[in-house]
C-alpha cells in the first residue's frame, strides 16, 4: 500500500513538472521575458535621464534632486515615522503608568488616555489620503451606479438629465472646493463631530469630481444590453429588481468597471489638489508644507511624495483591474 502511494505521488509530481515545462516553452519564456525586461529598461532609461538632467536644473533651493537624493530622503521620511511611533508609544505608556498611580491612590478617579500631540508623519499622511479617497470614491459609486442604471433604463429621463451631466462633468475641483467648504462649515455644526470638517470637505469634493465617468459608463452599459435578453425578461415577466440584478447588471458590469477605474484615478488626482488648497491632512498638505518650508531637503521630500502619489495611483488602478477580472464575465 505504501509503495502504491509513493508511486502515485511520483506520478503526480512528474505530471506537475511536465505541465510546468509545457507551460514555459520557448515562446512563453520570450513573452515573459519581454513583459519583465522591457518595463525595467524603460524605468532604467528614465532614471538615467533624471540623474543626468537633475543637476542642470537650478532653483532657489538648490539643484533639482536626483534619484539618489530622493531615495535617501525617502529613507529619512520612513525613519521619521518610526521615531514618531516610538515617541507615541512612550507617551501612551507614560500616561498608563500615571493613571495606574492615580487609581492606586483613588480608585474612583477619572482617568483617560490622550492621543499623541505630535505632527503626522509622511506615512500617516498617506494613510489619511487613502481613507479620504476611498470614502469619496465609494460615495460617488453609491450615487453614480444606481442613477446610471435608472438613466440607462429610461431614455426620456436620460435625455432630460444629460445636459446637466455635460455641464457639471468638466468643472474643476478648484471651483467646487470653495463652495463645498462654505456649505460644510454652515451645515455641519456639532459640539462632538463624528468627522473633521476638513475630511468632509475633501471627501465631498472628490465625490463631486469623480462620479461622472461611472455615471456615464453605467448609463451607456445599461442602454447597450442585448435586446434579446430584454425580450426574454419581458416574456418571463421579471420584476424590476430581478430584471436589473439578473439581466442588466451582468451585461453592463464590464463597462461599469471601466468607468469605476477612471473615476478612481480622477478621485486620487482631485484629492491631492483639494488637500493642498484646503490644507486638509494628507499627501497634498505634506507637499504644500514642504514647499512653504523651503529647506534644502524640501525638493527631495516633495519629489518623494510625487513618486508615492504616482505609485499609489498605479496600485489602485491595478486593484480595480483585478476586481474587474474577478467580477466581469467578459474577462
Amino acid at each position: 500500500m505504501s509503495t502504491l502511494m509513493n508511486t502515485n505521488s511520483r506520478i503526480r509530481r512528474f505530471g506537475g513538472l511536465k505541465a510546468l515545462t509545457d507551460r514555459f516553452t520557448g515562446v512563453e519564456l520570450v513573452r515573459t521575458g519581454k513583459q519583465l525586461v522591457l518595463p525595467m529598461v524603460g524605468i532604467l532609461v528614465f532614471l538615467g535621464f533624471w540623474h543626468l538632467a537633475a543637476p542642470q536644473v537650478n532653483t532657489s533651493l538648490g539643484s533639482f534632486p536626483g534619484p539618489v537624493q530622493v531615495w535617501e530622503q525617502s529613507g529619512q521620511l520612513w525613519q521619521e515615522h518610526i521615531n514618531q511611533r516610538e515617541r507615541a508609544d512612550k507617551f501612551v505608556i507614560m500616561q498608563e503608568e500615571r493613571n495606574a498611580r492615580i487609581l492606586a491612590k483613588n480608585p474612583d478617579a477619572e482617568v483617560k488616555i490622550r492621543s499623541y500631540p505630535g505632527a503626522p508623519t509622511f506615512v500617516d499622511q498617506i494613510v489619511t489620503s487613502l481613507i479620504t479617497v476611498m470614502a469619496g470614491f465609494l460615495l460617488a459609486t453609491a450615487i453614480a451606479v444606481p442613477l446610471g442604471i435608472v438613466l440607462g433604463l429610461n431614455r426620456h429621463l436620460q435625455a432630460a438629465i444629460n445636459p446637466l451631466i455635460q455641464i457639471f462633468k468638466p468643472v474643476s475641483p478648484l471651483a467646487w472646493l470653495p463652495l463645498v467648504t462654505m456649505v460644510v462649515s454652515a451645515t455641519y455644526v456639532s459640539e462632538n463631530p463624528m468627522f473633521e470638517k476638513s475630511f468632509l470637505t475633501s471627501m465631498i469634493t472628490v465625490t463631486l469630481c469623480s462620479l461622472w465617468p461611472t455615471l456615464i459608463n453605467t448609463g451607456v452599459g445599461v442602454a447597450a444590453v442585448n435586446p434579446d435578453l430584454l425580450n426574454v425578461s419581458r416574456v418571463l415577466r421579471l420584476s424590476f429588481w430581478t430584471h436589473v440584478m439578473k439581466v442588466v447588471l451582468p451585461s453592463s458590469v464590464p463597462i461599469i468597471f471601466t468607468g469605476l477605474r477612471v473615476s478612481l484615478g480622477i478621485a486620487w488626482m482631485v484629492l491631492i489638489a483639494a488637500e493642498m488648497l484646503a490644507q486638509s491632512p494628507g499627501l497634498g498638505k505634506f507637499v504644500w508644507d514642504e514647499f512653504q518650508n523651503g529647506s534644502s531637503q524640501s525638493l527631495s521630500r516633495i519629489m518623494a511624495a510625487v513618486l508615492a502619489i504616482g505609485f499609489i495611483g498605479f496600485v489602485l488602478d491595478r486593484i480595480m483591474l483585478m476586481l474587474q477580472k474577478k467580477i466581469a464575465w467578459n474577462e
